[in-house]
């Protein structure tokens, strides 16, 4: 399945970050983004995707999944999160893939969990529709992410950020993906906001029925 143009231009970006992101993004999750994972972790049931899986730093924490299906449009990333895996001893299924054209089938999982992903996925609305797409109904959707800050001066920051960070590697501070996981027709069951509203934790379920919303 071929990959589309924003899929390709992240693909570069997150090959060269790949040797240095686990020790990076250590950092920012000891302070910025503690705890995000491990919700996700004891939320997630049955069949997982896991969505813009990097370097698999989710895998720890989901231990409830027999299989932990994976994918990721950097094959450098992916490379760590095999390893990673295979250190775990968790069987995974881990591939190459553009959010917004996902390689399986309809209904095929129980949980879709995205960690800071959905930030610097070109087309969020497309990857959200695909998550709706693969989720059994009645699946659970879980998504941690930074998002644009409730306080209008950490607002002004990431806005500021922005001017460099979303044409160098298409890393958006501003976004909020709430509204698109509600505009797909999803049920919101909790959010949570953090950190001056710069975090934000959705937990949200496809209906038993219904059609993908707008």
């Amino acid at each position: 399945m071929e990959a589309s143009e924003g899929a390709m231009k992240a693909r570069q970006v997150w090959d060269r970050a790949a040797p240095g992101y686990d020790r990076q993004i250590a950092f920012l999750e000891r302070f910025w983004f503690s705890g995000g994972r491990e919700w996700l972790g004891t939320r997630a049931e049955g069949r997982v995707l896991d969505v813009g899986v990097g370097t698999g730093r989710n895998l720890p924490y989901l231990a409830a999944a027999p299989v932990v299906s994976g994918v990721d449009v950097s094959p450098a990333m992916l490379a760590i999160a095999r390893q990673r895996a295979a250190d775990l001893g968790r069987p995974a299924d881990l591939r190459e893939a553009d959010a917004a054209r996902l390689p399986f089938a309809d209904g095929s999982f129980d949980t879709v969990v995205s960690a800071l992903s959905l930030c610097a996925i070109a087309d969020p609305r497309a990857a959200i529709a695909e998550m709706w797409r693969v989720l059994a109904p009645g699946g659970r959707l879980l998504l941690f992410d930074h998002v644009a800050s409730t306080w209008p001066p950490v607002y002004a920051v990431q806005w500021l950020i922005e001017r460099i960070s979303i044409p160098g590697a298409g890393e958006h501070f501003t976004r909020r993906q709430l509204p698109l996981v509600r505009a797909a027709g999803f049920e919101i069951v909790t959010t949570v906001r953090r950190k001056a509203g710069t975090i934000e934790l959705v937990h949200a379920i496809r209906p038993p029925q219904g059609m993908l919303g707008a």
